[in-house]
C-alpha cells in the first residue's frame, strides 16, 4: 500500500489538473476524467487497479448521496414527486425488463435471469454526470429538479432488482411471494432507518455542546451510520442515507449554527469533489482488470452486444420521457397534478438523453461473486462486466458531449419562471429588509432611539428596501470593490510582517472578514 502512496497522490493532483481543463474547455469532467484513466491504463509500468465493490458502496456512496440529498429541495421533489417516482422505480423496473429480453434473445448463453440481472446493473442513470453537464448550460427549474429527484432514487430501485436477480441466478428459483416482502422490508426498512438515525444526530447537534468542528464530523460520520445500519439488517442503505438525508437537509437550520453550515458547506464540497474525481478516473482504470477476464467472447463481439445494450438504455428512457407526458396529460382529467400544461417534444427529448451511467453500475457488475454457492463459476460474469464498462463510456462519452449542444439546438421552454433569477433575488431581498426594518421599530423602539449601532442598521435596511434596480451594484462597482478589498489584505499582511508584537490572530479575523465581504459580491 505504502508503495503506491505516490501514484494515489499523484492521481489526486492529475484528477485536479484535469478538471480544471475540463472547466477551461467547457466539458463535462466525469467525460474528461473516465478518457484520462483509460490512456493511463494503458501505461505499461501502471499498477492494475482492481476496485473492491465494497469500497465503492461503503465508502464512496454514502457521503455522495448524502450531499446530493442535502442539495435537493423537498419542496421541488415533493411537487414532482409522481414523475421522479416514475422515473425512480416504474421506469427503473421497464429499463431493467427491456435489457433482460434483448440480452436474453441477442446475447449466447444469457438466460431471462441474467438478462435482469444486467439489467438492475445498468439501468440506473448517474446523478454526478448530469450534474456536472448540466452546469455548462442553462435548463428550466423543474427539469433540474426532476433529475436531481429521480437521480437520489434510481439507485436504490436498480440495486434492489440487482439483489432480487442475484438471488435468482444462485438458488435457481425465484418466489414472488417472497421477493415482495423482501422488497417491501428494503422500502419501508430503509427510509424508516434513515429518519430514526437522522432524528437521533439531529437531537445530537442540537443539544450536545458541540462546536463547529464537531458538527462537521458529525455530519460526515452520519450518512456512513445510516448506510450501515440499514445493510445490517438487509434493507436499502441507499433509501436510508436519501431519507436521512433531506430530513436532516430541511431542518438544518433548527439544529445547527450559523457557523457550522458556512463551514460545513465548504468541507463537503472540497471531500465530494474528490470523491467524484476519483470514482470516474477509476472506471477508466478499470479497463485493464475488465479485459483480461473476458474469456470464451471475442472483443468485436462483447463491444456489439455492449453497443446493443447501450441503444436499448437511451431508446427505452426516451420512449418513457413522452410517455411520462402522456400519461401525465391524460392523468389531469381525474387528479390534480403539479402542472397540467403540456411541455412539448423537447423538455421530454432531454430527460430522456440524461441517462449517462457511471460508477454505482461499475461497483454493482464487480460485486458479482467469482462463484454460485456450489462452487461453479458465475455465468457469464465478465461478460456482464464488460458490457456494463462499454455502457458507461458510450453513455458519458456520447450522450456527455452531446446533451450541452442538444440543450443549445433546442431552447426549453421556462413554464415556471416570469422572471429572472436575479430579479427574484432581488426583490426578495428587499422585502426582506422591509420585514425586518417592520420588526425592528415595531419590538425595539426604545433600543432604537437609545443604541446608534441599531439605528445605523436601520438606516441600511431602508436602503435595501427602497433601493431600485438601476441602484443595484453595477459590475463596474464590484470591481472597484473587489480591487478595494485586495488592496485591504495588502496592508493587513504588510502590517502583520512589520508590528512583530501584533497578536496576528486579530490580523487574521480581519482577513476571515474581509473574505467574506468578497464572498458577499456574489450575491449582491
Amino acid at each position: 500500500m505504502l508503495e503506491s502512496f505516490p501514484f494515489y497522490l499523484s492521481l489526486i493532483v492529475a484528477i485536479v489538473l484535469l478538471i480544471m481543463l475540463a472547466n477551461k474547455i467547457k466539458v463535462a469532467y466525469p467525460v474528461l476524467l473516465v478518457i484520462a484513466g483509460l490512456i493511463i491504463s494503458f501505461i505499461p509500468w501502471i499498477p492494475t487497479m482492481h476496485i473492491d465493490p465494497e469500497i465503492i458502496f461503503f465508502i464512496f456512496l454514502p457521503p455522495l448521496l448524502y450531499e446530493a440529498a442535502w442539495g435537493v429541495s423537498w419542496k421541488e421533489m415533493w411537487r414532482w414527486r409522481r414523475i421522479i417516482a416514475s422515473f425512480a422505480f416504474v421506469v427503473v423496473f421497464l429499463t431493467a425488463m427491456s435489457v433482460a429480453f434483448v440480452a436474453n434473445h441477442f446475447i449466447p448463453g444469457f438466460s431471462l435471469v441474467l438478462g435482469f440481472l444486467l439489467g438492475g446493473i445498468v439501468s440506473p442513470p448517474d446523478a454526478v454526470s448530469s450534474g456536472a453537464i448540466l452546469r455548462f448550460v442553462k435548463v428550466p427549474k423543474r427539469l433540474s429538479s426532476i433529475l436531481e429527484g429521480e437521480s437520489l432514487l434510481n439507485d436504490a430501485s436498480s440495486l434492489i432488482i440487482f439483489r432480487f436477480a442475484l438471488i435468482a441466478v444462485a438458488t435457481g428459483q425465484f418466489v414472488w411471494s417472497e421477493a415482495a416482502l423482501s422488497f417491501s422490508w428494503m422500502l419501508i426498512g430503509g427510509i424508516g432507518i434513515g429518519l430514526v438515525v437522522g432524528w437521533i444526530f439531529m437531537k445530537a447537534h442540537k443539544y450536545l455542546p458541540t462546536d463547529a468542528n464537531m458538527d462537521i464530523v458529525l455530519t460526515i460520520v452520519t450518512p456512513y451510520i445510516m448506510y450501515l445500519a440499514a445493510e445490517e439488517v438487509h434493507s436499502s442503505g441507499v433509501l436510508a442515507v436519501v431519507s436521512g438525508g433531506l430530513l436532516l437537509s430541511n431542518k438544518r437550520h433548527h439544529f445547527l449554527s450559523s457557523s457550522s453550515r458556512l463551514r460545513g458547506v465548504n468541507v463537503w464540497q472540497s471531500l465530494c469533489f474528490v470523491l467524484n474525481g476519483l470514482v470516474f478516473m477509476l472506471i477508466g482504470l478499470a479497463l485493464p482488470e475488465i479485459t483480461a477476464g473476458l474469456e470464451g467472447v471475442n472483443l468485436s463481439s462483447a463491444i456489439g452486444y455492449g453497443v446493443l445494450i447501450t441503444v436499448v438504455l437511451i431508446v427505452g428512457r426516451i420512449i418513457s420521457a413522452y410517455g411520462a407526458v402522456v400519461i401525465t396529460l391524460i392523468a389531469r382529467n381525474f387528479i390534480t397534478v403539479a402542472d397540467a400544461r403540456s411541455p412539448g417534444y423537447k423538455v421530454p427529448l432531454i430527460i430522456g438523453w440524461t441517462g449517462m451511467r457511471g460508477v454505482v453500475s461499475l461497483a454493482a457488475a464487480l460485486s458479482i461473486p467469482l462463484h454460485l454457492p456450489d462452487g461453479t463459476a458465475f455465468p457469464q460474469r465478465n461478460l456482464i462486466l464488460f458490457i456494463t464498462f462499454i455502457v458507461i463510456l458510450l453513455t458519458l462519452l456520447v450522450q456527455g458531449l452531446s446533451l450541452p449542444y442538444l440543450i443549445k439546438k433546442i431552447p426549453l421552454p421556462n413554464l415556471d419562471e416570469t422572471l429572472s433569477d436575479e430579479e427574484v433575488y432581488h426583490t426578495i431581498r428587499k422585502q426582506l429588509a422591509a420585514h425586518a426594518l417592520t420588526h425592528l421599530k415595531t419590538n425595539y423602539s426604545v433600543q432604537l432611539s437609545n443604541q446608534p449601532v441599531l439605528q445605523q442598521m436601520a438606516r441600511k435596511w431602508e436602503q435595501n428596501a427602497g433601493i431600485t434596480d438601476d441602484e443595484l451594484m453595477a459590475e463596474e462597482c464590484k470591481l472597484v470593490y473587489l480591487d478595494i478589498l485586495n488592496q485591504q489584505r495588502e496592508w493587513l499582511i504588510q502590517k502583520n510582517n512589520n508590528e512583530q508584537t501584533l497578536d496576528e490572530e486579530i490580523i487574521r479575523k480581519h482577513l476571515r472578514y474581509l473574505d467574506m465581504e468578497e464572498e458577499k459580491l456574489s450575491f449582491l
